[in-house]
């Protein structure tokens, strides 16, 4: 866990909890719902309190509910218990934080007790989603997407903005392409795509009819695509082919759905990364040496591969 203040935010886990439930709490359900969403998204973390995370997950959560005005009477006892007994405290103190630390915690925890016990204010609701949301790219897509030195453009940033930020910088030198071969909807509405990327970057834009030869393709990690995301990666697609799911699945078995990424939101502009800027102890370099295995749920990169396209397609 990374670490850097005393404040409630102060881990890279809390905030990447904040960014989960700001997806979450869009969702149409019930209060109830949500947590149990949110618990199955951090599973350890929510139900082993001997974790060094659990103290944190109630803590934002009550927090983030309180801020949203979302009532929740699990949510804040779970919290209020984690906060009388010091065990958020007694946790920070065996990580190794500082008296000085340690004091900032209580004073912090006390103004948390006094948000999450505060009366919800009036009149404030929950914007939700009021319909799933749409699919902007199908299950055998082709697109062919521009790379600097395998990298593709960063979609979190205008095109206008990129000259403000020295790690925005871009300038393309290559092309790569993907094929959709999953794509579904967490909970019936939070949709995410699976890409399947060239192994290294190309000197020049492909066609369709060129991507059927026996080129390496790398299988990703799901991702999500907003319509912003789409236009600002410079996606072109160059048609539709048709796949055999029975062939995508022995090809790549333990593929999982991108439930993680729907909720976490993240995008797809992660996975499309190629060589050169792909280490190559993350980018099989032949289908020979690539590991088919299992996925881990949050993470670790894929290294499973196909020669050619026609191993998965239905003709």
């Amino acid at each position: 866990m990374g670490v850097w203040g005393a404040g409630l935010y102060s881990s890279d886990f809390a905030m990447d909890l904040r960014s989960c439930i700001g997806a979450v709490v869009h969702l149409p359900f019930d209060e109830d719902k949500l947590v149990d969403i949110l618990c199955e998204t951090e599973p350890r973390a929510a139900n082993n309190p001997d974790d060094s995370d659990h103290a944190i997950f109630w803590l934002v959560l009550a927090d983030q509910f309180a801020k949203r005005a979302i009532v929740c009477p699990r949510v804040r006892t779970e919290a209020l218990a984690i906060i009388d007994t010091g065990s958020d405290v007694d946790m920070q103190q065996t990580l190794g934080a500082r008296p000085g630390d340690l004091k900032k915690r209580r004073k912090m925890l006390d103004e948390l007790r006094n948000r999450i016990t505060a009366p919800p204010p009036a009149g404030k609701k929950r914007t939700v989603l009021q319909k799933p949301q749409p699919l902007l790219m199908d299950v055998g897509d082709v697109f062919t997407y521009p790379t600097a030195a395998g990298h593709c453009v960063n979609p979190y940033v205008a095109p206008e903005n990129r000259h403000k930020y020295r790690w925005a910088a871009w300038n393309p030198d290559g092309w790569s392409a993907c094929v959709i071969i999953d794509s579904g909807r967490a909970f019936d509405f939070l949709a995410w795509y699976r890409p399947l990327t060239l192994s290294a970057a190309i000197a020049t834009k492909p066609e369709l009819a060129g991507l059927r030869g026996p080129r390496l393709w790398k299988l990703q990690h799901p991702g999500t695509c907003s319509a912003v995301h789409l236009k600002r990666l410079e996606f072109e697609k160059l048609g539709t082919l048709v796949l055999n799911r029975e062939k995508v699945n022995l090809a790549f078995p333990g593929m999982k759905a991108g439930k993680y990424a729907a909720i976490n939101d993240i995008s797809i502009g992660n996975q499309l990364n190629v060589a050169p800027s792909v280490s190559e102890n993350k980018m099989p370099a032949s289908e020979a040496t690539a590991s088919i295995r299992p996925e881990s749920y949050a993470g670790k990169s894929v290294d499973s591969a196909i020669l050619g396209l026609d191993r998965i397609l239905a003709c």
